[in-house]
């Protein structure tokens, strides 16, 4: 229920999985960018005004809904110098999340790392709060199934890839309010965890490349420094629930993923129809603390499913039929169920809160070993066509998409149907670069007021 992935919002990271492909008339076979005699065209494959007209792709490529297509005119050759701001970009990092403030900072990011005509993605990213977090981390990735095109440009299929992460970060105001679904926002209380993390992941569909099936498998080591809590007017959590932290403080863990997912949405990413079934398990075979003996075991077990349904275009036509990625507009429903078994440190518990889940509360508002939790967005684009920032870069569309939330935690997961129910309802703003590359900023009211998130990414 809880991600913590970095929010790299405002920044170009996401340009590495573009959604576009070949234009019709261009099926002969060109030379690449850089080549010879050929100079570098940024609109190569590229309407002027952004609009990418849609291609017919290889006749034997398996499944290619699930394909995408990146135009030879956004494949710049040549030195970091040479590639800044088309497929090499310094930008900064903006955010804002309730338990930690606004964040900035600093995201170096090459979309065609090793010169890989964007098959892989590199990036170094630095943030720190205004509550005094601090991020830093290293992220590559490289796409499992990927082509030249003979016209120029390259497709990769979007569920298969090879990722590697590791990161410091150090936050000082994690909160915790207690376990179970009773508890007041009066019960908050702080604490700080300092985390050093290394996580490789792969995903691949089966059996062909952008089948429904997808199976997903990692490992992640991680360490983590528990002490006093800096939210100022509240107790440091060390005071209130000294048996947690003492068992979770200096903690090394090992982490084992294994996913499966049944997924006929036409994009993973950001989909506009379709539905998914997920089914994974965490598994901790390794924990070693200060506050623990032996080596106890644990997992975390999530169940998730996201229903996706097509309609007409609420302010806008739809685009035409020759378009690549037409202004769809949708009604998404999402559920998910978690619990834990065997030992778990308090913080990997399941939770409830912040901005992924019951977005009108501050992130972890609910913890417990079991949590459910449901959403319905009205996703509506309200400026199908965009504009330019630059050559390589568009805002493509603009939209907004009110929500509910719905959700619990227990003890227990044959407890949750018996826990209070506690809900937030919201609107939400999108900016869209291209169709995998979507910012949100999503403000939500709840039993405990306002709540206001901007993130990377649907939440679901």
């Amino acid at each position: 229920m809880r991600d913590r992935r970095p929010l790299l919002l405002l920044t170009l990271v996401a340009t590495a999985f573009g959604e576009d492909k070949l234009p019709v008339e261009r099926l002969e076979i060109q030379p690449p960018q850089g080549a010879p005699g050929l100079p570098y065209d940024p609109y190569r494959g590229i309407d002027r005004d952004g609009r990418i007209p849609k291609a017919k792709l290889p006749d034997d490529l398996p499944n290619p809904e699930h394909w995408r297509y990146v135009p030879e005119g956004r494949i710049k050759p040549g030195s970091i110098i040479e590639r800044f701001f088309v497929t090499w970009f310094v930008s900064p990092i903006f955010y804002f999340e309730q338990d930690v403030g606004f964040g900035g900072g600093v995201s170096i990011t090459d979309i065609d790392f090793r010169l890989q005509r964007r098959r892989e993605f590199g990036g170094i990213f630095f943030s720190r709060t205004t509550e005094g977090q601090e991020r830093y981390s290293l992220v590559w990735q490289r796409k499992l199934n990927h082509r030249d095109l003979p016209g120029g440009g390259v497709i990769s299929e979007e569920g298969s890839y090879i990722r590697a992460v590791g990161g410091y970060e150090r936050t000082l105001t994690e909160r915790f309010f207690g376990l179970g679904p009773d508890t007041r926002e009066g019960d908050e209380t702080s604490y700080t965890d300092e985390r050093s993390t290394v996580h490789l992941l792969g995903q691949v569909t089966l059996p062909q490349p952008g089948d429904s099936l997808a199976l997903r498998g990692g490992i992640r080591a991680e360490h983590h420094n528990l002490s006093r809590g800096k939210v100022t007017g509240r107790p440091s959590t060390e005071d209130v629930f000294p048996t947690l932290v003492a068992e979770a403080d200096s903690r090394d863990a090992l982490w084992l993923a294994l996913a499966l997912r049944w997924d006929t949405r036409d994009s993973a990413i950001n989909p506009y129809r379709g539905w998914m079934a997920e089914f994974g398990v965490d598994t901790s075979p390794y924990q070693q603390g200060d506050g623990i003996s032996g080596n106890p075991m644990g997992a975390l077990w999530t169940g998730r499913a996201t229903w996706i349904l097509p309609l007409p275009g609420l302010i806008h036509s739809g685009g035409t039929g020759d378009e690549e990625n037409p202004p769809t507009d949708s009604l998404a429903v999402g559920a998910q169920v978690q619990w834990a078994t065997g030992e778990i440190p308090f913080y990997e518990l399941p939770s409830l809160g912040g901005r992924d889940t019951l977005r009108g509360f501050i992130g972890n508002r609910f913890t417990d070993r079991a949590a459910w939790h449901a959403s319905a967005e009205y996703r509506v684009w309200v400026v199908p066509r965009g504009f330019a920032i630059t050559d390589s870069v568009r805002i493509e569309r603009l939209g907004i998409a009110p929500f509910y939330d719905i959700g619990s935690v227990a003890p227990r997961l044959g407890d949750l149907d018996q826990a209070r129910v506690h809900d937030s309802i919201g609107i939400g703003l999108r900016a869209m670069l291209e169709r995998t590359a979507l910012f949100r900023f999503d403000l939500a009211h709840s039993q405990d007021g306002l709540g206001f998130n901007i993130a990377f990414g649907l939440s679901f």
